[in-house]
Parts: C-alpha cells; sequence; structure tokens
C-alpha cells in the first residue's frame, strides 16, 4: 500500500489505517470490560459484498454505536463469530467503512473532528441547527457523497437522525435506497444509552450489558415500493415503529435473561 494513497474522500488511507487501530484498541474495553457487549447475528458480515451495502440502525450516542460496529465488524470479517474477543482483528481492518454524521456533531470539538478522519461523511440536517427546529432543502452534494462512499464500500447511517427513540424515519434514507439498491442490513442496538453520555465519549455506567443484533438484508421491491413503503420497512426492521412501545423499555435490559427472552420475542 502506498503511504500517501487516498480514499475518494481524499483521506490519506495509511493514516486512517493507523487512526483506526489506535482508537480501536483505545475503545475496546468500553465493549469488552468495563461493560459487556452481546452480539447476536454477526455472521451475516463476513457473507456481504466489499461494496454498496448499507446499514441502518437506531441510534444512542454518537460515537459509542459507530466504535461498536467497527469493532463488530472487522472482528466478523476476521473469523470471530458474535465476538470481539482478541483485538487482534483491528491490525488489518475493512477501511472502506463510512458512517453518516451531521456536520456540526463531527466539528464540535478536536476530538469529534479526528473521528471524523475515521470515515465520517458529515451531511448538514435539514430539520435541526444548533438546537432549534428547521426547515432546509437537502444539499445535493450530501447526497452524492453517501452514494461516493456506497460505490467505494460500507456506509453506516441512522434514520431517525436523532439519538432520541420513537422518532420517525428520514425519508432521505429511503431515497437513497432507492437510488442506490444496495443490500440493506437493519442492526438493532441497546445499553448503550445507559452505559455512556450522550456523545458516546465519557463512560457513565459501567457493569452494563449492551446489545448488538445484526439481521438479515432487507428485501424491497424497487419497481413497486414507494418511499413510505421502504420507510415503514425500515421502522419495524430497526425497533423503532410505534407498535414496538408495548415491548419493555430498552432502559430496562439489565440482564442476559432478559435479552434473551426479549429476542425470542423478536425473532
Amino acid at each position: 500500500m502506498s503511504l500517501f494513497k487516498k480514499n475518494p474522500f481524499g483521506h490519506i488511507i495509511f493514516f486512517k489505517l493507523w487512526l483506526i487501530r489506535i482508537a480501536g484498541v483505545l475503545t475496546h474495553r468500553r465493549f469488552k470490560g468495563f461493560n459487556e457487549l452481546k452480539i447476536h447475528g454477526s455472521e451475516i458480515i463476513k457473507d456481504l459484498p466489499d461494496t454498496n451495502v448499507l446499514f441502518v440502525s437506531n441510534h444512542q450516542t454518537y460515537f459509542a454505536d459507530v466504535a461498536a460496529m467497527l469493532h463488530v465488524f472487522n472482528a466478523s470479517l476476521s473469523g470471530r463469530e458474535d465476538s470481539i474477543k482478541n483485538v487482534g482483528y483491528l491490525w488489518r481492518p475493512k477501511l472502506n467503512i463510512y458512517f453518516v454524521a451531521a456536520k456540526e456533531t463531527m466539528k464540535a470539538g478536536l476530538l469529534p473532528k479526528i473521528l471524523a478522519y475515521a470515515g465520517s461523511i458529515s451531511i448538514e440536517r435539514t430539520w435541526r441547527e444548533k438546537g432549534k427546529e428547521v426547515k432546509k432543502q437537502v444539499k445535493m452534494s450530501d447526497v452524492s457523497n453517501i452514494t461516493k462512499a456506497l460505490n467505494d464500500g460500507w456506509v453506516i447511517t441512522f434514520p431517525q437522525g436523532t439519538t432520541k427513540p420513537w422518532k420517525p424515519i428520514r425519508r432521505g434514507t429511503a431515497h437513497i435506497i432507492k437510488k442506490n439498491k444496495p443490500i440493506v442490513v437493519p442492526i438493532v442496538i441497546d445499553g448503550f444509552r445507559r452505559s455512556f453520555d450522550k456523545k458516546g465519549l465519557r463512560i457513565k455506567k459501567r457493569g452494563i450489558l449492551q446489545s448488538m443484533d445484526i439481521k438479515k438484508p432487507l428485501e424491497f421491491d424497487y419497481e413497486n415500493d414507494t418511499i413510505q413503503d421502504i420507510v415503514e420497512k425500515l421502522e419495524y426492521a430497526i425497533e423503532q415503529h410505534p407498535s414496538f412501545l408495548k415491548v419493555i423499555p430498552s432502559e430496562e435490559i439489565q440482564s442476559e435473561e432478559e435479552l434473551n427472552k426479549e429476542r425470542q420475542w423478536r425473532y
């Protein structure tokens, strides 16, 4: 690998490689030490193609969610199943994984700016800015950047656009799916809100059981499914449809026994 080879966003791959290695080692104990991450379905990861894969997930913190996914994805690609034991999988990580994040979040401080280099696709929120509700037009450059990332590799997105549960799915995600026809893999996470602060940088409580359920890719009828049809499928897939409000609140899941009971209900 050339020392100064760049990815489509102009990031030097050699620097990104070492950034992921260092950040991965520093964050590993947050999911395999201070707290425990229970993984289900990671065998799906290793069978995915190298490009045009979109991961959709509910959202609980700004950065811990993505960090956990990068650990799980790379561990699975290295042959581990539902485990991130032995951080050696970070020596040769997958370097074409990107995540969608709000531009104002990624500019808020030095650490977010460093993390942005690890693979963020920074977009401008069209519905909220500096804590206030706004209405702005979607920037076509943001849409084209997501398409560029899908053409180069995998993209992680949080289609609700907020860490608050039960918020509606943003229709922009459905438009991206309709346009690019990626393989769409739903992920449901839990316990991160109880483990970390909102940013996902500070450990709020130890001994929390976190979970990550990776589901089978969704199926779409691109000829007949409307944008609303796709939105509804996403709501059900990441368990943020209003009907899921009857389930035990995620913050109350504290033991593996409870987690297994909920998983049986889901599947």
